[in-house]
């Protein structure tokens, strides 16, 4: 092309979705056609999920990474990445991606019970398989498959109260589903819906069986079924349902809140029908322009419900909160509904799947060694600051395409070298927290000054640099966070309006971290259930993880018993000025504040062994890498031990989350959209057929945008990418 062998392709960023959509260009199978270069800020690859190592090689992230049993895409790329590391590599990385992952089926929530916290945990049994397997003929990821499964999981769940408060017989008792009490067999599922139905009232538990069962079967042969008349069975499944928890669930805590969790099953497949969601070509996306609790009203959900703890821990886990805010919940309902379906009916292995290590270690060392091995070049420390389109007025049947892309370098090697990111400990090689100023120009001044290569607020720079269509680039990937887009894609705003109402509508929001080292165990601080990942806990650190599984990757001296994460999202303060130099710093000084006064106050709920009989937090109990070298004299104590542990304020607009709000999904860009001829977008921002912040979404969205570039993966290969 134009002379050359290759095609040349810019990779913008780090993330999950850039690095995707490089892995899939340089798949031998494409016969070295593409050449990638991927362009990054500052000294390491990442994006939302980078990790660094600190003191004591510890493990510091962004906030808590936790992969899910349904993330087909993301591990099916992983796995054929470990499958493809060479035996050099081998020496550093983990020998396979089953060494680097803990499948974890344990998840917790947390309630507030008068003047106490409630915490509950399950354990779900193990899925068949593992993620990144095939997809067989029972593709999990239909309407009607979702809508079985719900049912199965209500009549489980019913069963589950009926055990606790002896409400009814046993399973065992229960008739054949297609039998009646008077001995009359119905000769179809539809004559058995409407001799129920004709009866007018569920009077008994072997009624009640039989319905959710002829419900399930009428679901699983939808096409000879009416829906009219599964959806009046249903209803009154559910009113049967409702009036017999009604009068049990006071003063029962773990009774209501297994009440809580079926009345929002009911309330979900209710609503699938009666929105003929089963039948509609859109799919969840039919309703995503409602608020998912005001869609769950209008299903018959109870307000009791509504606020319950399992349905703020689902906010919790997808940080939905308009600017920060604990008061203004939100998310679609569409989406909700697939991220829910996803996450509980179509794990495989495990529920969650916990990283042996960081994110940065487990996932994108091996994909920084592969995709080295393949010929992709890296260039780092490259700040783009403008996409510059060219034909920014088109005659009819021309495209705009971007002309050139323009970077500052934010620093040099010394003597031309190229930067080599990696630092090796405990014979593993990972990402440094800090970049290595022995490769930089001028080095130890960048030290001495403390350069933040990754702020947004940082404008130090030694050149800039222009990279020119034909000369230095074929094609672009835009791989940068939608926080970011208004700042380097000025004139595409300027001249595409879609452009301009995704950035208006298309919300994010900040989040805040932070990890804490103990020197004792949680059981021993009085945590009773296994590790856990738990949601819906109190503000402004709602959800946490037990991360004990990472310390054998770090390099202390005297190692820790355990490490907990916390996150949660963190506030924009109204009137403040975001361009100010100061800005981070203050947040990042918020985030402390915010992390003691949550240990001070409310950490006695979980760990009830880690107060003093005053009612304060041990501070003592947290492990300090800085100690071993220091006189007992010299120790810092109380709050001030806070200053040894780790603690994010990810306000850089590239490290703001993004949210699913209501009746702003339409306004997402997809990657195989074609209107600037050399442009593709990835990141989990995009339109991608799940678009919810997360692994997935990213992966998937960097898959259908090496499908835009060079038509492969096929479609159809994009696990549950169900969108024309």
């Amino acid at each position: 092309m134009r002379g050359r062998k290759q095609i040349e392709v810019a990779v913008i960023g780090g993330g999950c979705a850039s690095i995707a959509a490089a892995f899939e260009l340089t798949r031998p199978e494409h016969n070295d056609k593409y050449h990638v270069t991927v362009y990054q800020q500052g000294w390491r690859l990442g994006g939302k999920a980078a990790s660094g190592r600190g003191p004591a090689g510890r493990i510091e992230e962004h906030g808590l990474h936790v992969w899910l049993g349904s993330y087909d895409n993301a591990f099916r790329l992983l796995r054929q990445c470990y499958a493809e590391l060479d035996e050099n590599s081998r020496r550093w990385c983990f020998k396979d991606w089953r060494d680097a992952f803990l499948p974890d089926s344990h998840i917790g929530i947390a309630d507030r019970s008068q003047d106490r916290w409630v915490g509950w945990t399950a354990h779900f049994p193990a899925g068949a398989g593992v993620p990144g397997d095939p997809i067989d003929d029972q593709n999990p990821f239909t309407m009607r498959a979702y809508a079985v499964r719900v049912v199965q999981l209500l009549r489980t769940l019913i069963f589950g109260v009926e055990t606790h408060a002896m409400l009814w017989p046993p399973l065992s008792e229960v008739a054949d589903p297609l039998s009646f009490r008077d001995g009359r067999s119905p000769g179809t599922i539809g004559e058995a819906i409407n001799t129920l139905l004709r009866v007018g009232a569920l009077t008994g538990s072997v009624a009640l069986i039989e319905a959710i069962s002829l419900i399930e079967l009428a679901l699983r042969s939808l096409a000879g079924q009416p829906e009219n008349s599964i959806l009046r069975l249903l209803e009154m499944v559910a009113a049967k349902v409702r009036r017999s928890f009604e009068d049990i669930v006071e003063g029962d805590d773990e009774v209501r809140c297994k009440w809580e969790i079926i009345d929002i099953v009911l309330s979900a497949i209710v609503g699938m029908l009666r929105f003929g969601l089963m039948s509609d070509p859109r799919g969840f996306d039919a309703i995503d322009d409602y608020e998912c609790r005001d869609w769950l009203r209008l299903n018959g959900a109870s307000e009791r419900s509504l606020e319950s703890a399992y349905l703020r821990g689902l906010y919790d886990l997808g940080l939905a909160y308009v600017d920060g805010d604990p008061a203004r919940p939100r998310i679609a309902a569409g989406q909700a509904l697939r991220a829910s379906f996803r996450f509980f009916l179509s794990y495989r292995g495990a529920l969650f799947w916990k990283m042996r290590a960081s994110m940065g270690d487990v996932v994108f060392v091996p994909f920084y060694d592969v995709l080295i091995k393949r010929g992709v070049t890296f260039e780092f420390f490259h700040r783009l600051t403008n996409v510059k389109i060219a034909n920014k007025t088109c005659a009819p049947g021309d495209s705009p395409y971007v002309e050139a892309l323009e970077f500052d370098v934010q620093a040099k090697c010394r003597r031309g070298a190229s930067y080599q990111p990696l630092i090796e400990i405990n014979g593993a090689r990972c990402w440094p927290g800090k970049p290595d100023y022995s490769q930089l120009q001028s080095g130890k001044t960048l030290e001495v000054k403390g350069v933040d290569f990754e702020s947004h607020w940082e404008r130090r720079k030694v050149e800039s640099k222009t990279l020119t269509v034909s000369r230095d680039f074929d094609l672009v990937v835009l791989g940068v966070s939608l926080g970011m887009v208004p700042y380097v894609c000025r004139e595409i705003l300027a001249i595409d309006e879609r452009w301009r109402d995704m950035v208006a509508n298309v919300k994010t929001v900040a989040t805040q971290a932070f990890q804490i080292w103990l020197k004792e165990d949680l059981q021993d601080l009085g945590w009773t259930a296994p590790p856990v990942t738990l949601a819906g806990y109190a503000k402004p650190f709602e959800t946490w993880a037990d991360m004990a599984q990472v310390i054998p990757a770090e390099s202390w001296r005297n190692p820790p018993r355990t490490v907990a994460y916390f996150c949660g999202v963190l506030r924009d303060p109204p009137g403040a000025d975001f361009e100010h130099p100061d800005y981070p710093g203050k947040r990042r000084e918020e985030v402390r504040r915010n992390a003691a006064w949550f240990l001070q106050e409310n950490i006695r709920f979980l760990w009830p062994g880690s107060v003093t009989p005053a009612g304060g937090f041990r501070w003592d109990l947290l492990a300090d890498p800085r100690e071993d070298d220091l006189p007992g004299a010299q120790r810092t104590i109380g709050e001030a031990r806070l200053s040894s542990q780790f603690w994010t304020a990810n306000v850089n607009p590239s490290d703001r989350y993004v949210l699913a709000l209501p009746g702003t999904l339409k306004y997402r860009i997809s990657p195989l959209d074609n209107t600037f001829d050399n442009l593709t977008i990835a990141g989990d921002w995009t339109e991608c057929g799940f678009n919810e912040g997360c692994v997935e979404a990213a992966v998937m969205s960097g898959r259908l945008a090496a499908h835009a570039i060079a038509g492969a993966p096929a479609l159809e290969d994009i696990v549950a990418y169900d969108h024309p």
